[in-house]
């Protein structure tokens, strides 16, 4: 009988090794101290709400919101309504849980905010009329966060386009205004353009209040601000990279003791010995020294290990530090083990966490930020949390 009329599995479950060849742990410790080092430092003086948009950086939007929320964080920010809808039906947090959506929704979109009650980020007047009349069309109360463009650039009115929407708002029984914001382009930066940015806030939500007379949740306040320039903190700040251990520019003045949240590691899955010559990987972009033991570790750009780290970065194994060689493929590393070493298969290699090298270090090589490096952990490389 042929092997294959022996050996024939069953495809009709799931079964899957026990063994990953690459895990992304993240640290809900860490997660949780970083947000206390936060609430230290803006004191009670405003409330946060948590960055948890392109699923929470890249280290799983439900287990780092409901860490958030177990801290006491009842505010949410998203990218759009269907990272919305992910994290308001994930099962995770209260129905006292309060969830922003940045982007500026489509038409089509605007009816799932009012069914899931999620907050509209409003960027302009046509949106605006079509709420209204979406929210009046299902007889409910649609609640509106106006984006006010201060010089970003990205989304948003001008500052005049939306004092005349928070009026329109004011007026209209089916939708409700629950906050204004803006957002830094450069809040690191000591040129003064924050501080633009932030009197033109101020000015326009002044006027506001006082032509309403009532009070809304101002916000303006992303990590480098938070760090930077308390007069932004107002009603609620925002923090993303601080959360998950990272700082949003080198030069900021204040520095927290903020600690990686994610440590990426992959497996050694292939050791050979080669000669002296021995070229490596495509194109043949390096070659041994002299005899040399390589291993082969089960992490390439598929995974989010950039193309441009090829043969610039290292990697830890067993603690002990070895050059990255070679270009790096799609699913597969290589590294020089020298001529000596204590390297097995199965081992782990830390490609960048809270030992051995950083996301920032490891974004300085390839020539990025550790924003990018996060949120390129790719879904294929398992989440374990510890």
């Amino acid at each position: 009988m042929r092997f294959m009329d022996q050996y024939k599995p069953d495809f009709s479950t799931r079964e899957m090794p026990a063994e990953t060849m690459t895990e992304a742990f993240v640290s809900l410790e860490h997660l949780t101290r970083n947000i206390s080092l936060i609430r230290e430092k803006i004191a009670g003086k405003a409330r946060i709400m948590g960055i948890v948009k392109a699923n929470a950086y890249g280290h799983n939007v439900h287990r780092v919101a409901e860490t958030l929320e177990a801290t006491g964080i009842e505010d949410f920010g998203v990218a759009n309504i269907h990272e919305a809808i992910e994290l308001k039906t994930g099962g995770v947090l209260k129905k006292s849980a309060r969830i922003l959506a940045f982007s500026s929704p489509l038409p089509s979109h605007i009816e799932f905010f009012l069914k899931y009650g999620i907050d509209m980020t409003l960027c302009d007047t046509r949106t605006l009329q079509i709420a209204n009349e979406i929210a009046a069309s299902h007889g409910k109360t649609l609640a509106i966060q106006v984006k006010v463009d201060t010089g970003m650039g990205r989304l948003g009115v001008t500052p005049e386009t939306a004092m005349e929407m928070c009026r329109t708002i004011d007026q209209s029984p089916y939708l409700e205004l629950k906050g204004i914001y803006t957002h830094f382009a450069d809040s690191t930066s000591t040129d003064g353009f924050t501080e633009k940015q932030l009197a033109v806030f101020k000015t326009l939500t002044k006027e506001y209040e006082h032509a309403s007379r009532q009070t809304v949740c101002k916000h303006a306040a992303n990590s480098g601000a938070l760090l930077s320039l308390q007069d932004s903190w107002l009603d609620m700040v925002r923090p993303g990279i601080l959360l998950y251990g990272y700082h949003p520019a080198k030069n900021t003045p204040c520095r927290l003791d903020v600690q990686p949240v994610m440590q990426f590691e992959a497996t050694v899955m292939f050791i050979k010995t080669v000669a002296a010559g021995t070229t490596i990987s495509y194109n043949r972009t390096w070659a041994a020294p002299g005899p040399r033991h390589i291993a082969t570790i089960a992490a390439g750009y598929a995974d989010g290990y950039f193309r441009t780290l090829s043969g610039r970065a290292t990697v830890m194994i067993n603690g002990k530090t070895y050059q990255q060689v070679g270009t790096v493929t799609m699913d597969q590393i290589m590294v020089d083990l020298g001529t000596q070493h204590n390297v097995k298969i199965g081992d782990k290699a830390v490609l960048f966490g809270w030992i051995g090298t950083s996301a920032e270090e490891l974004a300085d090589i390839a020539g990025t930020i550790s924003y990018e490096t996060l949120c390129s952990v790719s879904s294929r490389v398992k989440r374990v949390f510890v």
